[in-house]
């Protein structure tokens, strides 16, 4: 056998056998998605306390395990409602806090609240969507809760808060 052919071999048999070939990091290894993007977390939006002339909403994030913890601050941006579908010309305007940050992943739920004057004027509402933000900037990404709620002029976005 020549020397080319014995050199071939040795390739094949080493890549056959994984010697001097790169091995896959182990699973525990690998670095969990963020649950801060859209994809990997869940929203929901329920009926909250009622204030002084105004009529609360609270939209709970949940992540599922399985995805990496993520840090979240203030309210929400590029706000939208829908219902069946169609969008509602509603402007949102935001309160609270804007500067405080906030853990977000599996067994850490977070929530915003969506204040609503309750002037009689309500929309029927049954989505929103949003852009969540971290303390480096936004994350890219629509973020959508569905339940049943309503909007009208001087609604306004809470700032993201730990717990469900």
């Amino acid at each position: 056998m020549n020397r080319t052919a014995v050199a071939v071999a040795a390739v094949a048999l080493a890549a056959i056998t994984g010697v001097g070939a790169a091995r896959a990091a182990p699973a525990g290894d690998v670095e969990a998605p963020s649950a801060c993007r859209p994809a990997n977390h869940l929203a929901k939006i329920t009926r909250d306390r009622a204030s002084s002339g105004h009529v609360h909403f609270r939209v709970t994030l949940t992540a599922p395990k399985g995805y990496a913890p993520c840090k979240l601050v203030g309210s929400p941006t590029d706000v939208a409602f829908a219902n069946h579908g169609s969008p509602l010309d509603v402007r949102v305007g935001r309160y609270g806090g804007q500067t405080t940050v906030v853990t977000f992943g599996p067994g850490h739920p977070v929530h915003f609240v969506i204040c609503v004057p309750n002037n009689g004027h309500g929309t029927p509402t049954d989505e929103t969507s949003f852009t969540l933000r971290a303390p480096a900037g936004e994350i890219p990404g629509t973020s959508v809760a569905e339940g049943h709620f309503e909007v009208t002029t001087g609604t306004a976005i809470g700032p993201i808060r730990p717990g469900a």
